[in-house]
């Protein structure tokens, strides 16, 4: 069973580029971590005119990516990112779950 998560953030103006160059050098532990969760289908596409950035996740089995929260890899990837996103006071990203209107494989 395959579950589809979607969720929007909020990137600052300024920082595509510095967005886009950190995730094409993602750290091997996250990336495994990801994987090894069954995160094995993520996208994160960006709306220029806003800044907003839209995730798309698909996750095997009954696993839910915010458990992930809870280690230290991931917290120390928000902090990372913490100055080119907007974020909460523990430095996750600021973010909304997205309702799926139409989906077809």
């Amino acid at each position: 069973m395959k579950n589809i998560v979607s969720f929007k953030m909020k990137l600052k103006p300024g920082y595509k580029e510095e967005y886009k160059r950190r995730h094409d050098q993602i750290w091997p532990e996250l990336s495994a971590l990801l994987s090894d969760a069954g995160i094995n289908n993520y996208s994160i596409f960006l709306d220029e005119e806003t800044n907003i950035l839209f995730a798309v996740q698909t996750l095997s089995g009954n696993n839910n990516s915010q458990d992930l929260s809870k280690t230290e890899i991931v917290k120390k990837w928000w902090a990372y990112m913490a100055d080119i996103m907007d974020t909460n006071e523990d430095n996750s990203p600021v973010s909304r779950p997205l309702q799926m209107m139409f989906h077809m494989e």
